[in-house]
């Protein structure tokens, strides 16, 4: 396998044979890289509740809520594309950010200044310890793609592992359909 370098941005694309039902036809999107670890939300698991279900002092807001991963689902994090008005918001990629000041937030939503569809909402979220991200990849329980925004905002998350996969070429397209065990497809 050739060396992938690990950095924010990347889309991790689950092997069509991933055994961890955690993962099973995951689309994840890389946020964070250190030598500790990495931090990434799965984009392809939509959850049938709204952000004021999870937090009820929250505005009524119809923003896509999704599971982000196993790790700690009692947490709720967001990514977005208003980092130019939403303090400490950090840049994944140009036209993604990740998080940034709830409050902050919370202000932008109630004065309709953050529209619906650029923003989603994650509970938990995928984690992997110092070196296991570069292990899972010398093992080839990853295929590596580079991340767009409409994969985010435009895309339909129940077909984006496919989309992703098939984006990638033609031998990629091979495997996309090859994926067929996935209830997240």
């Amino acid at each position: 396998m050739e060396q992938t370098e690990i950095k924010n941005g990347l889309v991790l694309l689950a092997e069509p044979f991933m055994r961890d039902p955690n993962f099973t036809s995951a689309a994840v999107l890389l946020c964070e890289h250190t030598e500790q670890g990495s931090t990434g939300f799965i984009l392809n698991r939509p959850l049938d509740i709204s952000v004021r279900e999870l937090l009820p002092d929250f505005p009524d807001f119809k923003a896509p809520v999704f599971l982000g991963g196993p790790v700690e689902t009692d947490t709720l994090h967001f990514l977005h594309r208003y980092g130019h008005i939403l303090n400490d918001a950090a840049e994944v990629i140009p036209g993604i950010y990740w998080g940034g000041d709830f409050g902050q937030l919370h202000a932008l939503v109630e004065q309709e200044l953050i529209s619906p569809d650029g923003i989603r909402f994650f509970v938990g979220y995928s984690g992997w310890g110092e070196d296991q991200l570069r292990r899972e990849l010398e093992q080839g329980s990853w295929i590596v793609a580079d991340m767009h925004p409409n994969y985010l905002f435009k895309s339909r998350p129940t077909g984006l592992w496919k989309e992703i996969m098939r984006n990638k070429g033609d031998n990629y397209g091979v495997l996309a359909e090859m994926n067929t065990v996935g209830m997240w497809n």
